[in-house]
């Protein structure tokens, strides 16, 4: 099943706000909010799948024969292919009722395992949605991200418990989703988080052996003050659109983000990365790998978990050919160089 195939078969099943577009670009959901769309003028969403587009890459096949290497150690672990499923906290809201938002994470979160590589959860208002998701982690042995809502004190301190007591790959928190216009005046509240707050949400994850992840960083000073705070890995994220409309899109901050702080935090990105070949474009640019989320929700609701892995294999295959055509066996020799221009 190629990634056509499982919108196609979404197609009906997954609505009414998602259209399950062949290709999942941004523009058929433009300002869908509740839905997959972004915020405003419905703009960020297609900024950030241009950017990749817009990116030109160097063919090179004047070497010798071999089969790309498309491993990759994130957090840690080694994983399949450079590529993580992305959290959604609100399946049903946002897609229809096929799936609620534990069926949905138990399918991702099987079907990423069984593939080799991870998935992130989402959190919510309603504190099943944390609670269910650790619990799914912790049956994997760790294999998931459980992902946090910047909350307030005393409900992040409970969801960390949850989330801790998972023994998961790592914890993140989704620190721009302070911005989500379904969390504004809501309880428990979220909101903006200090250095110095998210260096003892870091702290607290050491101390039990698990690595911390910041999503939600999109300038340079941003990224040095996550890793003054001692964060583990940064996303390079805005929030597909969701939180703030006028942002650049995730490839054009990027560069800068590794630059400065590259040496000193895993950088990790997300936005409109939507194929294998996106997938070396950021590579070169210097992720170290790539969230994908809204097309995991199409593949989810056009195949179930075989689906999923269908997409995971599709996403492996176009990076492997894009690395053989360009010349890199290992995902260690995709750089800059690489690009065009």
């Amino acid at each position: 099943m190629s990634y056509a195939d499982l919108a196609a078969s979404a197609r009906g099943n997954i609505g009414p706000f998602c259209r399950a577009c062949p290709v999942c670009d941004g523009r058929a959901c433009a300002g869908v909010m509740p839905g997959p769309g972004d915020k405003g003028t419905g703009r960020v969403a297609e900024r950030n799948w241009r950017a990749w587009q817009d990116l030109c890459v160097n063919m090179d096949t004047l070497h010798g024969p071999f089969s790309a290497d498309a491993r990759a150690t994130v957090l840690g672990r080694e994983l399949s292919l450079p590529v993580m499923v992305g959290p959604v906290g609100d399946v049903q809201r946002h897609y229809g009722d096929s799936y609620d938002t534990v069926s949905y994470n138990r399918c991702v979160l099987t079907a990423a395992a069984g593939e080799g590589t991870l998935a992130w959860t989402g959190d919510g208002l309603d504190a099943a949605i944390m609670e269910e998701a650790c619990g799914l982690v912790g049956e994997l042995g760790g294999a998931g991200v459980p992902t946090v809502k910047p909350w307030d004190e005393a409900t992040l301190g409970e969801k960390l418990d949850q989330a801790l007591a998972a023994r998961p790959a790592a914890v993140a928190m989704d620190i721009d989703a302070a911005g989500l216009p379904f969390l504004r005046g809501q309880v428990p509240p979220a909101g903006a988080k200090s250095a110095a707050q998210i260096a003892e949400v870091a702290a607290r994850c050491h101390d039990a052996g698990v690595p911390f992840v910041l999503k939600g960083v999109m300038t340079a000073r941003a990224a040095e003050r996550a890793a003054d705070a001692r964060v583990d890995a940064i996303v390079v994220s805005n929030h597909g659109g969701r939180v703030l409309d006028g942002t650049p899109a995730t490839a054009a901050v990027l560069p800068g983000i590794v630059d400065a702080v590259g040496d000193r935090v895993e950088v990790l990105v997300d936005g409109g990365v939507r194929s294998g070949l996106d997938v070396l474009r950021a590579l070169a640019l210097g992720a170290r790998a790539c969230l994908v989320c809204r097309p995991f929700v199409v593949a989810a609701f056009g195949g179930g978990e075989d689906g999923v892995r269908a997409f995971i294999r599709e996403l492996r295959s176009g990076l492997q050919d894009a690395m053989e055509m360009c010349g890199a066996a290992t995902v260690g020799d995709v750089t800059r160089e690489l690009l065009w221009g």
